[in-house]
């Protein structure tokens, strides 16, 4: 009889479908890898997310780390200089 460690060893391996995939380049192998750490997972969640991207699937959005989204369009407002300037000014009673 499996004890319970080995019962639910056995249950997560039953619940979904398994790979080993050889030949992976180099080049490849580094980007996952940093990947992994910058986002702070496992190469195998790293790599199971960059799959289901490839293949369409991915339930995780897209971040993007740019703000070319931003570009042109700051629209000047007179009233946010104004409170930016009173946020500039120094409180000497605070400042003893």
């Amino acid at each position: 009889m499996l004890d319970w460690k080995a019962m639910q060893a056995y249950n997560a391996c039953m619940a979904e479908t398994q790979y080993t995939i050889r030949g992976i380049p180099d080049r490849l192998d580094k980007k996952i890898r940093e990947m992994a750490a910058k986002e702070k997972k496992s190469l195998n969640e790293t790599a199971l997310d960059a799959l289901k991207a490839g293949a369409g699937l991915s339930d995780i959005p897209v971040r993007y780390t740019d703000l070319d989204e931003l570009v042109g369009t700051w629209v000047h407002d007179p009233e946010f200089d104004r409170v930016i300037r009173e946020m500039d000014q120094v409180d000497p009673e605070i400042w003893k």
